[in-house]
């Protein structure tokens, strides 16, 4: 065979460059359809009092995989509520271990954290948990606001916080510590809420998102920052608390070492995250003013948002805080019934055997077969549903539940109806005020076990003379913080393109007028209910 001549040889060489020239392209172009193909989660994390929840969702919105963990709330004395913080993050790296094995297709990108909002956790310059964290409603903190009064009015206080001055919040704590608990104090390098004590647990250096910041009564909600004016009063070094954010702020990756443990893969970002109410109301799709969320469970709590801070008097009165939302430029208040859904349970459990049996009997759910005979117009039984005492206006863990208007021909139907407009005419109540106070009301977006009840939804749009949207969401506080996070690192445009994508209203509820105008004339007769009985109640 004789040699190649020379023209030869160079055909042959760029055939084979171009050869290869061809094998790269066709290669990156796979690498980056795969690249575009791989499904990443976002994960949610909310901290309660006493359980955790984590969830991973994917981008549009799919529930991947969730834990649940639940940890005791621990009682030192008589009135005194305390949580190990040590017991809740063995739970939340549990639940994380858990649900990052169920998500190694859909392998976690981002992490969100949600908390309850004023409870403590003193932590050493060493990362040692120096004692318990005191939870908001621990009542060792009972008169220390009224020493505060003497040097600050409590309008000032909610012109700094957005917060009526109360001993449930986070900077009373820190007083009763440096009191009762001096050598625990001295050894303090921060104090933590849960949110930012997580992502400490996470290898990051603390950050609080102004959500939960304000929760402390020490927050100042216009300018920013921690208030020298009410750290002051108290004596508290601000380097005693983390630096502050916006929600939906990347804050660092998850440490290398911490991530094998939890079984995350490398280079996971944190973001920050808010209070759980905020977060439930970002879930909800609460993003513009006038919105208003409605959760039914066993507290019914409404958060309204709104654009300017609404602070004042009236306010004050109906124990209305007014704090920064979790979406950027807006701020939200809380109303709440301590007894809601659970006053329903109470009768189905006390009154109501017939209708389980039958449930049971016939595979259905009891609560269809309750509200199937309630009627469509107001009734004359009344139900006060302070079963656990009252919430906003009144926070008055004395007063009692009631029924009145009874008659012998009163069915059992008109008394669950009963039930249903008393829960709902305590919201009314909460929503008038504010909008009194001028926080502007147009939309309520109902979630939770209520919002799966047509008649109920009716009603409260016949109630409220406001349009009532069910949703399909049974996460919203995680789901609202896989909005901040996806948002945060590009999955999506912004949080209404998100909103958009993610919440989507399954029914529309109109205020029929006849029935609205007869619940205004209700809400007179009912309204008068718990001042006839507070002094009673307080005797019994």
């Amino acid at each position: 065979m004789g040699g190649l001549l020379a023209e030869d040889v160079q055909v042959i060489l760029k055939f084979t460059i171009n050869l290869a020239l061809i094998y790269n392209l066709l290669y990156d172009t796979h690498i980056l359809y795969q690249g575009e193909n791989i499904a990443m989660s976002l994960l949610g994390i909310d901290v309660g009092t006493t359980g955790c929840k984590v969830i991973a969702f994917r981008e549009d919105g799919t529930l991947l995989a969730q834990a649940y963990g639940e940890y005791p709330l621990i009682h030192p004395q008589t009135g005194w509520s305390e949580l190990d913080a040590n017991v809740v993050w063995e739970n939340i790296a549990t639940g994380i271990q858990q649900v990052a094995t169920q998500t190694k297709s859909d392998p976690v990108e981002a992490i969100s954290v949600a908390s309850q909002g004023e409870a403590v956790t003193p932590v050493s310059a060493t990362g040692q948990i120096l004692a318990n964290a005191i939870t908001t409603f621990d009542a060792r903190t009972a008169g220390i606001c009224d020493e505060l009064k003497q040097h600050i009015t409590p309008l000032e206080v909610m012109q700094i916080t957005g917060m009526p001055i109360s001993d449930i919040h986070t900077l009373p704590k820190l007083i009763w510590i440096q009191r009762n608990q001096p050598d625990i104090y001295r050894q303090v390098s921060k104090f933590l809420g849960f949110e930012d004590f997580v992502y400490f647990k996470l290898g990051i250096p603390p950050v609080v998102d102004y959500s939960l910041a304000a929760r402390t009564m020490a927050f100042d909600i216009i300018h920013k920052c921690w208030s020298e004016k009410m750290l002051g009063l108290a004596d508290v070094d601000p380097t005693l608390f983390p630096k502050t954010a916006p929600s939906g702020t990347v804050i660092g990756e998850v440490g290398s070492k911490i991530a094998d443990e939890l079984g995350l893969p490398q280079g996971v970002v944190c973001v920050t995250g808010g209070h759980d109410q905020p977060c439930g109301a970002l879930g909800a799709g609460i993003i513009r003013s006038g919105e208003v969320m409605d959760a039914t469970g066993t507290v019914e709590c409404i958060a309204p948002a709104f654009t300017e801070p609404v602070i004042n008097q009236q306010m004050i009165d109906g124990n209305f805080a007014c704090y920064p939302h979790v979406v950027d430029g807006l701020y939200v208040t809380l109303g709440f019934v301590s007894s809601g859904g659970v006053v329903l349970r109470w009768y189905r459990d006390t009154l109501a055997q017939a209708e389980v049996t039958q449930a049971e009997a016939e595979g259905r759910d009891v609560y269809d077969i309750l509200l199937r005979d309630i009627p469509d117009a107001p009734g004359t039984a009344m139900v006060l549903p302070h079963f656990t005492g009252s919430g906003t206006p009144y926070l008055d863990l004395e007063s009692k539940g009631a029924i009145v208007g009874l008659t012998l021909s009163t069915t059992k139907g008109e008394l669950v109806k009963a039930v249903l407009e008393g829960i709902s005419y305590e919201i009314k109540q909460n929503l008038a005020m504010l909008q009194d106070a001028g926080v502007v009301i147009n939309e309520v977006r109902a979630i939770g076990g209520g919002a799966k009840s047509q008649k109920w939804l009716q009603l409260k749009a016949d109630m409220f003379g406001k349009k009532v949207i069910a949703l399909d969401i049974s996460e919203g506080v995680c789901l609202g913080t896989a909005i901040l996070s996806g948002t945060a690192i590009g999955k999506y445009d912004s949080i209404e393109t998100a909103v958009d994508q993610l919440v989507t209203p399954r029914d529309v509820y109109y205020p029929r007028e006849a029935l609205a105008q007869q619940y205004d004339e209700k809400l007179k007769a009912y309204a008068q209910i718990y001042p006839a009985l507070r002094d009673l109640n307080y005797q019994l």
